[in-house]
Order: structure tokens, then C-alpha cells, then sequence
């Protein structure tokens, strides 16, 4: 069945990153944010949620279970995980999945991961300060978006949940809020740029 979840993902008492997106499609600038993400945070693992649709975008991605065949098939790392739970919540909103899942799975300890692109427009998500009071954010480094994401409507605003980049091993184990910004190698790869090549 399209986006059916392995739940055994969500292992009791691990710390788990979670990636949200269309993964529309996803590219190796994924796989390394995760590989980061998982150094960086102090995470278990990093579970990838294929959502069904971006709210934000306006185009609707390619179906659901194409995108997560090619996430299974880019993924080489024991670590990291792909999902498609947010179709079986019906979930349309990163809170809503969130709510859902911390109901569901009491136990683990959650982290959202995104890049400093995101972070950016952190402040439009639906419910966006929901979010930041479920669980920890690790924001990483993205090519052009580090000034205009520590200088955003989000940052500023979460200020005082910011913990230093020195101590984010730290991140996974800590209540929300939290938030951690991050430099790494950055990559320029970018979904928009593959599907504008036809590549997708």
C-alpha cells in the first residue's frame, strides 16, 4: 500500500532524527545532510518522511510510492530510514504529523531536521510554533541561507531556545524548545535543479 510505514523505525528510547519533505526527488544534498545530522545531533537514526504533498509548493510531486522507491534506492546508510507514515495518519501539516507521532510513540525522543533554507520560511509553516514547543530542531547549513536564516522572523523569535553549536551532540537529548544551527560542507544539489534538467 502507498506510503505504508514501518513502525519498527521508531525504536523506544531512541533519539531519531526526522527529514520532512517531497523528496521531489531526493538527491545525494539529502543524504548528506542526514550523514551530518546524525554526527552532529547525537542521533540514533534519521528517518526520512515522504509527505504526500508540500503545502507550500504549488505544483503537486510525483506519486507518493515513486518517490519512495527512489529514496530506497539512493539510501546506503544502515542509519537512515525512509517512511511514508504521514500517509497513513493522513496528516497534511509537519504539527499535525508531529502531534501525531509523539502520541503514538511516547517513548522516542524526536529531533526535526531541516536546512537553513527552511529556516527561513520557518515562520509561514502552518503552526510553526507548535512545532518548535514538540520537539528539538537541528537546522544545518545550506548554501546562501545561513545569514538570512539566523537573521529570519523564526530565528529571531526562538532566540532564547538556540543552543550554541558547540553543544549540539547535545540536541537529541534534549526537551523542547530547542533549536541548533550548524555549519557543514555544503552542497549545491537541489531537487527545482534536477526536475528544471529533466532529470526526474
Amino acid at each position: 500500500m502507498p506510503g505504508r510505514a514501518d513502525t519498527t523505525t521508531f525504536t523506544p528510547y531512541a533519539r531519531i532524527g526526522l527529514l520532512g519533505g517531497s523528496f521531489d526527488p531526493p538527491h545525494t544534498g539529502h543524504l548528506h545532510l542526514s550523514t551530518e545530522a546524525l554526527k552532529r545531533f547525537g542521533l540514533d537514526s534519521v528517518v526520512w518522511l515522504v509527505s504526500p504533498g508540500n503545502p507550500l509548493k504549488p505544483n503537486a510531486p510525483a506519486p507518493l510510492q515513486s518517490r519512495i522507491q527512489a529514496c530506497q534506492e539512493l539510501v546506503d546508510h544502515p542509519r537512515i530510514k525512509v517512511s511514508g507514515i504521514e500517509a497513513d495518519l493522513g496528516t497534511r501539516y509537519t504539527a499535525e504529523t508531529l502531534a501525531a507521532l509523539t502520541h503514538a510513540f511516547p517513548k522516542v525522543k524526536f529531533t526535526w531536521l531541516m536546512g537553513a533554507d527552511n529556516l527561513v520560511q520557518f515562520h509561514r509553516w502552518e503552526d510553526w510554533e507548535s512545532i518548535a514547543a514538540q520537539v528539538p530542531i537541528g537546522v544545518l547549513a545550506r548554501p546562501g541561507a545561513r545569514s538570512a536564516a539566523l537573521g529570519g522572523k523564526a530565528a529571531r523569535i526562538m532566540r532564547a531556545a538556540r543552543i550554541p553549536a558547540a553543544s549540539s551532540h547535545l540536541l537529541g537529548h534534549r526537551d523542547a524548545p530547542a533549536w541548533c544551527f550548524v555549519n557543514m560542507p555544503m552542497r549545491a544539489e537541489s531537487s527545482s535543479a534536477i526536475r528544471a534538467r529533466g532529470e526526474w
